[in-house]
């Protein structure tokens, strides 16, 4: 088999190259068209119901809502985990099934429980909504709106019917979610000494608001001629509207609304709010569906809020209070720098050791050709490329060269000994029997190298999940390199260096260390014990040096963007939350260096973060230019500066991993 492979390798030598060139084109676009990620998705396939039930205290929301739900949807096939959390008003039940589980078929079957389930809930609660499947990394882009000449509830009706409808049209968005919502609703404010001195009721009075604000069906009229529809078109447009609605009549004369009762516009008592930079206003959540793209999804996210700005008038937009896609362009960038540095080093290595461009542009080759071979594979089977993905290549890139060294090394050997012997033999047959000489040691190597990571295959968990799209990539190069020293190692060696092999002369470095080694290589041979212990002394410090690093699971990187979260005493209001917020708002916008700032505090309607009044999540960013770690600990030493409150300081990487 192999030798067939090698032999045709050097028949089709031109074909070979060209279709080198081919996979080389052919990469470069795959890689500009690729979705982009910072980690591989690895959280457990996960799906969360959420119960709405304004009024309802935590214990009743538990006892009514969350444990029916629990005992309706235990038992669903491929379940790992279940479990539930309430809060004021709220409850949230998620499931986590086994990995690999296929998330649509056990959508379909939590859809079929919680519907059965659902009409014996309390008549006060909404029906239960099964959350959009999210990404392990959720957060797209985080939107503060705020504006100086606008309400927060003139702001919640311009997110809520124009900004975000548009952003839910963007491929790859799952869900915007809005903390700081204040709906618009017509509030009737009854007097009660004004209700006695008319002889009105509170019932009546919740009667005839109801009556006057409900839309129902008219039915229809049949003419000889025709069928005509009959509209109910609500004359209430404004407070005074329904301020003229009819309660009772005493003694002819209608009591309306209007005289037991002050009718305003006002919201509905808030679930959480909303800070931006120092002042009130909306933040829009941008969460994306599993495998996208944030890269791709960002960009379009930021041309819909473009289409949007002209309409937007007198409305400050910020969308880079949290916007994942700049660590990803910045990690993506630095790796990209590091893999052109390794292949530089590499190009540096082979000439000065090689002493020969010919022979090191043959070795050169198989760098480019199998990362892009192995970026091509993994953009076939739809993987993401992110992060570890990268680190899989790096950590390749000084293998992969390896095998095209060992065959076009054998290669010119054999070329310089057939010229000095004068040899009949065709260069043909020459190339052909030095490549099959080290074949055995090229592809056993090979293998073995490649049977290191298969171990990482059979990781469980988030460790698994991180890990083996590494191993993959890191298998997928070798893999390449080994097709490459066996194919195209020897067409290029049959084109360039046929003929030439006599002029190459030893490189002086080799020369050098050649001389070394024949000087250390006998005081080892003749004293087997000294080398023992040579290499058991070795073995030990590294032993020891491997006792004092530090274990961590994931490296510190080096995020602009960092999350805090305040968590004060159960039953502390929004409006004190409010208050510490925009303390420590304008305490943290003047550290140097700090861009901007937003929190959100409780919960959203349709959100995945499920908290009371009582917890605060504060969101800033930083220049890149500014000196990270005393820019860090000047954020900590203002965290810290607030006593009785839990407070603590991360970037969203660390806190959503250790949430996983």
């Amino acid at each position: 088999m192999l030798t067939w492979l090698v032999s045709t390798s050097l028949k089709l030598r031109v074909v070979v190259v060209a279709l080198c060139v081919v996979l080389m084109v052919y990469g470069v676009r795959a890689t500009r068209t690729a979705p982009l990620d910072v980690f591989p998705e690895f959280a457990p396939p996960k799906v969360e119901i959420q119960t709405e039930a304004p009024g309802l205290s935590t214990e009743e929301v538990e006892s009514l809502i969350s444990m029916p739900l629990e005992n309706a949807l235990n038992g669903t096939p491929g379940l790992k985990t279940l479990r539930s959390k309430s809060v004021l008003g709220l409850s949230s039940v998620v499931l986590l099934f086994e990995e690999g589980t296929n998330l649509h078929i056990v959508r379909q079957f939590v859809q079929e429980r919680v519907s059965a389930e659902a009409a014996r809930l309390p008549t006060v609660a909404r029906p239960p909504v099964i959350l959009q499947p999210l990404s392990s990394l959720s957060r797209v882009m985080k939107i503060g709106v705020s504006s100086k000449t606008l309400s927060q509830r003139d702001l919640t009706v311009l997110a809520m019917w124009t900004i975000r409808p548009k952003l839910m049209s963007v491929p790859g968005v799952a869900n915007v979610a809005m903390w700081g919502q204040r709906d618009k609703q017509f509030q009737v404010l009854v007097d009660p000494d004004r209700l006695r001195a008319h002889g009105v009721t509170l019932e009546q009075v919740v009667r005839a608001a109801g009556d006057a604000t409900v839309l129902d069906a008219g039915g229809f009229v049949d003419t000889p001629n025709q069928r005509l529809a009959i509209r109910h078109l609500s004359a209430i447009v404004e407070p005074e509207d329904l301020a003229r609605s009819v309660v009772d009549f005493r003694d002819g004369t209608p009591i309306r609304l209007g005289d037991v009762a002050d009718v305003v516009i006002g919201s509905p008592p808030p679930i959480g709010d909303a800070i931006i930079n120092d002042g009130p206003g909306l933040l829009l959540i941008v969460e994306k569906q599993p495998e996208g793209n944030t890269l791709e999804v960002t960009r379009r996210v930021e041309a819909a809020l473009e289409a949007l700005r002209p309409g937007l008038k007198d409305v400050d937009v910020d969308p880079t209070i949290f916007r994942p896609a700049t660590f990803i362009e910045r990690a993506l960038n630095n790796l990209s720098h590091a893999l052109f540095i390794g292949c530089g080093l590499v190009v540096v290595i082979l000439i000065v050791f090689l002493f020969d461009w010919r022979t090191a542009l043959i070795s050169l080759t198989a760098i480019p050709l199998s990362l892009m071979a192995a970026v091509v594979v993994l953009t076939l089977s739809g993987a993401t490329i992110n992060t570890m993905v990268l680190a899989g290549l790096v950590i390749a890139l000084g293998e992969v060269v390896d095998d095209a060294i060992i065959d076009v090394e054998n290669i010119v050997r054999r070329l310089r000994l057939a010229r000095a012997t004068g040899s009949t033999e065709s260069p043909f047959q020459i190339v052909l029997a030095a490549s099959l000489e080290v074949r055995s040691a090229v592809v056993y190597a090979s293998l073995i190298v490649m049977l290191v990571f298969v171990p990482v295959f059979f990781l469980d968990g988030i460790a698994g999940s991180f890990f083996r799209p590494l191993a993959l990539a890191y298998i997928l190069a070798i893999l390449a390199s080994l097709l490459v020293a066996l194919i195209v190692t020897p067409a290029l060696s049959l084109i360039l260096l046929t003929g030439r092999a006599s002029h190459r002369s030893e490189a002086p470095i080799s020369r050098g260390l050649r001389r070394m080694y024949g000087a250390l290589l006998p005081k080892f041979v003749g004293r087997p014990g000294m080398s023992v212990i040579v290499l058991l002394a070795a073995f030990l410090l590294a032993g020891a040096a491997t006792t004092r690093l530090g274990r961590e699971f994931l490296p510190e990187f080096q995020e602009t963007d960092f999350l805090m979260h305040f968590l004060e005493r159960p039953g502390t209001s929004i409006e004190a939350m409010d208050r510490m917020t925009v303390l420590a708002s304008r305490e943290l916008r003047a550290i140097p260096g700090v861009r901007n700032f937003g929190s959100h505090i409780g919960r959203a309607e349709v959100a995945d973060e499920v908290y009371g009044p009582n917890f605060t999540e504060l969101w800033i960013s930083i220049d890149d230019t500014v000196d990270y770690a005393s820019t860090v600990a000047r954020i900590q030493a203002a965290m810290d500066g607030y006593p009785g409150m839990s407070c603590d300081v991360q970037t969203y990487l660390k806190e959503r991993s250790k949430e996983v």
